[in-house]
């Protein structure tokens, strides 16, 4: 049977992180290259799995697997793709691919890379084993077809992503490392409770049997009860307002691979359970709770954007709009809808694709200015590097949800779910919930458009007169590192004044020597140069970045390509709803 591919692709990076443990040293020289290997075959089995799916039957799982687990207490290991999980699988093990290519290609030693010299030590075997432990977690969430195998795996994620901010994050990564793990862990333990409650009261914990079970063995009471606890473990992860708070925190902490990481699948795993469990095994209580699932989306909508536009850190502003653009998929799944679902789906892969390019990009200009301040970045971004700056205006705009990328699809089919809601949900509430969205809609285009007025556009000394210059440094093919000058002209040397020298000295030393030549005045850049030894975009830039970018365009000029995936399976899904 094909069941070896769900196998491989959590058994993959689970071997790959145990050999470096057990054969450290022999694979010391190979570091560079060996978390790409790794995650390479994984997106290999990834990309097997995509060309012999049967889209035919996308509404049924497999590739499965089911073999006993704990026999004494019925518990069986049970793997499986259907629809809906195949793209985030897809998507999960793409950006891991992408995050190692970033990491190691070239000489692996340029801003942000493995091998770079940090302060501290790079620690780089540590890092490729912590992504690859990490790689696990996020693609067993989305296979296991058992509900305690979906916990075990929702929570390994945890371990790597909390040292992966506490060790190679900013400056107060202790911080937002405690914030994130203590969240993420009390949200846990709810959920677990919601869980066991199933289990309890339906005497399996089978994802697929309870899901065609559409909640039998379980009151209207009991099912509510469940839902909110499953729901706040998930909206944790999410995450939705107001429990969102760690977020903006690990974000802005978070290494530029962390990050890309943390918003292209880890919140997609608290997305990914309202699909998987929460609306299909409690139909009931989906009816009850929806309203207020959607009222909460929409704060988050109108909330996110508001953040944004009073953000000055470019990191910070990216995270807080995760909060916006997950409120529009949770408004989607609120609706009860298969056009609503699809769009929440739908917007899950455009929001990993757009905001993992995002925080790319914001990786990539913190290693060049030596900060993500927006005011302090002095704007022309255009005009000393225009490739980098051509890059975030498509990827801002595409977040913004301009129609023919794909971050308009999704959003849209949201908001036209909240239009018509399932017949059990009050349609002038939710019509309400569709106008604060479009306002939401709005605010977001409202944010990246200041955004990119400030970082790209201008002179490159409009903000507070300061230009980016390189100098000389140990990054890889002798590219330099920034410096912060000041673009403010001191005097010419002919008009400084001279101040007479003792009568003792040299009478040669009267007359003012001229200036050595790196103690000149700096005179600001012009306009249409770029800054002197800061390179546009570098080569494993540019290989993390081209498929993210080729993708956006694909779903957004044909979003059949997923839309036709997940309606089986959200058809299926829907059946359980009253």
């Amino acid at each position: 049977m094909s069941g070896w591919l769900s196998v491989g692709m959590v058994a993959v990076p689970l071997l790959g992180a145990l050999l470096l443990l057990v054969a450290a040293d022999a694979l010391r020289p190979v570091l560079r290259v060996y978390g790409m290997a790794v995650s390479g075959v994984t997106l290999g089995l990834a990309v097997v799995m995509v060309a012999m799916f049967d889209y035919g039957q996308a509404a049924r799982p497999q590739f499965t697997v089911d073999v006993a687990w704990i026999p004494g207490l019925d518990l069986r290991f049970q793997l499986g793709v259907d629809g809906i999980s195949l793209p985030l699988i897809a998507l999960t093990a793409l950006l891991t691919f992408l995050c190692f290519a970033y990491l190691g290609w070239g000489d692996g030693a340029g801003p942000g890379q493995l091998l770079r010299p940090r302060a501290g030590g790079a620690r780089p075997r540590a890092l490729v084993f912590t992504l690859l432990v990490l790689e696990v977690g996020m693609i067993g969430t989305f296979l296991a077809l058992d509900l305690l195998l979906f916990f075990v795996f929702f929570e390994i994620v945890l371990v790597p992503m909390y040292f992966l901010i506490a060790i190679w994050g900013g400056e107060r990564r202790r911080a937002a490392a405690i914030k994130f793990i203590l969240y993420t862990l009390l949200g846990s333990v709810v959920m677990l409770l919601g869980l066991l409650l199933i289990w309890a009261q339906a005497g399996t914990l089978d994802i697929v049997a309870l899901a065609q079970g559409h909640g039998t063995g379980m009151s209207r009471a009991v099912q509510v009860v469940a839902f909110v606890a499953v729901g706040l473990g998930l909206a944790v992860k999410t995450p939705m307002w107001p429990l969102h708070t760690w977020l903006p925190d690990a974000h802005t902490e978070a290494p530029t691979v962390g990050s890309v990481l943390l918003a292209g699948v880890l919140l997609k795993m608290g997305t990914y359970g309202f699909a998987r469990i929460a609306i299909p095994v409690l139909p009931e209580g989906a009816a009850v709770v929806a309203p207020w699932l959607g009222a909460l989306a929409v704060v988050g909508i109108v909330y996110g954007a508001l953040a944004c536009l009073a953000q000055r850190d470019l990191k910070r502003m990216i995270a807080y709009s995760s909060v916006g653009h997950m409120g529009f998929v949770l408004l989607g799944f609120a609706t009860l809808t298969p056009t609503g679902i699809n769009g929440a789906l739908f917007a899950n892969i455009a929001h990993g694709l757009i905001t993992g390019l995002l925080f790319f990009l914001a990786g990539a200009i913190k290693d060049r200015y030596h900060t993500a301040d927006i005011p302090s970045l002095g704007g022309g971004m255009l005009a000393t590097l225009p490739r980098l700056g051509a890059v975030l205006t498509f990827a801002a705009i595409a977040s913004l949800g301009l129609p023919g990328l794909a971050g308009f699809w999704g959003e849209m089919l949201a908001l036209f779910g909240a239009f018509q809601p399932a017949e059990s949900l009050p349609r002038g509430l939710f019509l309400t919930f569709m106008v604060i969205g479009g306002l939401g809609a709005v605010l977001t285009a409202a944010y990246f458009l200041v955004m990119l007025s400030r970082v790209t556009h201008g002179a490159p000394a409009a903000a507070g007169g300061v230009v980016p210059v390189g100098v000389p440094g140990p990054g890889a093919g002798g590219e330099g590192v920034v410096g912060r000058l000041s673009a403010t002209l001191p005097e010419a040397p002919d008009e400084r004044p001279v101040h007479p020298l003792p009568e003792a000295r040299d009478e040669r030393l009267v007359h003012p020597l001229p200036e050595a030549p790196d103690e000149r005045p700096v005179h600001a850049l012009p306009a249409a140069a770029g800054p002197p030894g800061m390179a546009d975009i570098r080569r494993h830039e540019l290989v993390a970045w081209v498929p993210l970018i080729g993708l956006i365009l694909l779903f957004g000029l044909w979003p059949g390509l997923l839309l036709s995936l997940t309606t089986p399976a959200v058809q299926i899904l829907l059946g359980a709803l009253p």
